[in-house]
């Protein structure tokens, strides 16, 4: 019964060792993750933007979208937000010392993807053509 004991625990200590790495992991993409943040981050890395700037750059994203992605990053400590108080509201939107360190993970990510994004879109379009004759076979 100890020696059970024992073994779960030691097996249990080895997946949470490797849940912690991969917590690393999965916390810096919580606060790059998703569709428009990259994008955000790409826009702030040339300087200070303001709102309507963003959303211009930003072609497709939605002003609730955008709101709610800054609001995060923001939260996140990577973005800063300065309000100016005049009428309309003036807000400008830049990096903090902790967001400008993100460049060097995107030029990591970006250097993979040129390395590598040959055979990854070859790869996709071998698997979906093989899904397309498969289905073909299903339907006929």
């Amino acid at each position: 019964m100890l020696s059970e004991v024992l073994k779960y625990h030691k097996r249990y200590l080895s997946i949470m060792a490797a849940k912690q790495v991969s917590c690393l992991v999965e916390n810096t993409l919580d606060v790059i993750g998703g569709r428009w943040k990259v994008l955000i981050l790409q826009q702030l890395f040339g300087g200070v933007k303001r709102f309507n700037e963003l959303r211009r750059a930003l072609a497709g994203i939605t002003h609730k979208t955008l709101t709610q992605q800054l609001r995060e990053m923001e939260s996140d400590g990577i973005i800063h937000r300065k309000l100016y108080p005049q009428v309309p509201p003036k807000v400008e939107y830049s990096l903090t010392p902790l967001g400008k360190t993100l460049k060097s993970v995107l030029t990591a990510m970006h250097n993979w993807a040129e390395r590598h994004g040959a055979a990854l879109r070859g790869r996709k379009q071998r698997i979906g053509a093989s899904r397309v004759l498969s289905m073909r076979a299903v339907t006929q």
